[in-house]
C-alpha cells in the first residue's frame, strides 16, 4: 500500500478551552490506520525537521508506517488549528506547506491512495497526478475527496481539480459535506452519480450519523452508522477510508487486475465492507484525536 498526501499536526482546542496536539493529516491518518490493521504501508509525504515534524516521525514510526520519500521538501511542518464544538465536530484553520518529493520508480503497490489537500493543493498536486498516472496500470487507485474549502475555496476551479483525480481513481470516497461544497446545486445522490460518471468503479459517500452509501453500476447499497458516544470527529473519515480498503484487500478485490470487478461486487459483500469501515470509524470518534483502531479491536 502506498499512501500519498499531507501530514500535519492538529492543534485542538476543546469547547472547555483545553489545548491538545495530535499528529495527523488526512494521508498520515490513513497510513497509520492501515498499518494498525496490519497492512504493510508506505507514505509519500512532507514535513520539516522541527518539533511538529519530530512528533509526526515518531507517530508514523510507532505505527509501523515506512516513508516512501524524503519528507524534508518543506521548510516548516504544516498544522491545523481545530476547534471542537459541543457535538464533537471540528472546525479547522490551516497553516500549510505541501510538496511531494520524488517517489522511486520501483514503487509497485497493490493500491495507491491519495486524499484531501495533497491531491488538489499546489505545488504538490501535479506530482500526485503524475504519480497516479504512472501507477494506475498496475495498482488500484483510491481517492478520498475530503474537501477543505477553508484552504482551497470552492467553485469551478476546485471541482475541476477534484474531478481530475476522480477520473484516475477506481474507488472514490466523499462525505456529504464534501458533496455539498463541490456541487451545492445537486442532491447527494446526484453528486455521487456525477462523480461515478467521471470513471471510477465505486463512489462511497459517508453521511455521519445517517450511515454510508456505496454507489456503482449495479446501484446503491446503504448501511447505518454505529451508535457511539462522540469524543470528536477528527480522523473519522480517514479511518473509514482505510478500513474500506482493508476490507476490499481481505476479499482479494484490490490490484489493477480486479478493476473491472470492483463495480459489480455482490450486494452482501458490499454491505459487509461498509459495515467493517463503519465499525472502525466508530472506534475513532469515540476517543480524542485521530486515533484509529488496531486489528485486535475490530476482531
Amino acid at each position: 500500500m502506498l499512501v500519498v498526501g499531507e501530514s500535519l499536526v492538529d492543534v485542538v482546542r476543546t469547547h472547555s478551552g483545553h489545548r491538545h496536539e495530535y499528529a495527523g493529516g488526512s494521508a498520515a491518518n490513513v497510513a497509520v490506520a492501515l498499518a494498525r490493521l496490519g497492512r504493510p504501508t508506505r507514505l509519500a509525504t512532507s514535513f520539516a525537521d522541527d518539533a511538529f515534524g519530530t512528533m509526526l516521525a515518531e507517530h508514523l514510526g510507532s505505527a509501523g508506517v515506512a516513508l516512501a520519500t524524503d519528507p524534508g521538501a518543506v521548510e516548516r511542518t504544516s498544522s491545523a488549528q481545530a476547534t471542537i464544538g459541543t457535538t464533537g465536530a471540528a472546525e479547522y484553520v490551516f497553516d500549510l506547506d505541501w510538496r511531494l518529493g520524488p517517489v522511486a520508480d520501483d514503487e509497485d503497490p497493490l493500491v495507491v491512495h491519495t486524499c484531501s489537500l495533497g491531491a488538489v493543493l499546489a505545488p504538490g498536486r501535479d506530482d500526485v497526478v503524475r504519480l497516479l498516472e504512472r501507477l494506475r496500470e498496475r495498482s488500484t487507485v483510491s481517492y478520498d475527496v475530503n474537501a477543505r474549502p477553508a484552504v482551497t475555496g470552492t467553485g469551478a476551479d476546485v471541482v475541476e481539480r477534484v474531478e481530475r483525480v476522480v477520473a484516475l481513481a477506481d474507488v472514490v470516497k466523499a462525505s456529504d459535506e464534501d458533496l455539498e461544497a463541490l456541487y451545492p446545486a445537486l442532491t447527494h445522490a446526484e453528486a455521487a452519480a456525477a462523480l461515478l460518471a467521471r470513471g471510477p468503479a465505486v463512489v462511497v459517500v459517508t453521511r455521519g450519523g445517517d450511515g454510508a452509501l456505496w454507489l456503482d453500476a449495479e446501484g446503491p447499497v446503504e448501511v447505518a452508522s454505529r451508535p457511539v458516544e462522540v469524543a470528536d470527529t477528527i480522523g473519522a473519515g480517514d479511518t473509514f477510508g482505510a478500513a474500506l480498503l482493508d476490507a476490499l484487500w481481505e476479499r482479494g478485490r484490490l490490484g489493477a487486475e480486479h478493476r473491472a470487478g470492483l463495480g459489480a461486487l455482490p450486494r452482501d459483500e458490499v454491505a459487509a465492507v461498509l459495515d467493517h469501515a463503519a465499525r472502525a470509524a466508530a472506534i475513532t470518534v469515540s476517543r480524542p484525536g485521530a486515533d484509529p483502531p488496531y486489528r485486535s479491536e475490530l476482531d
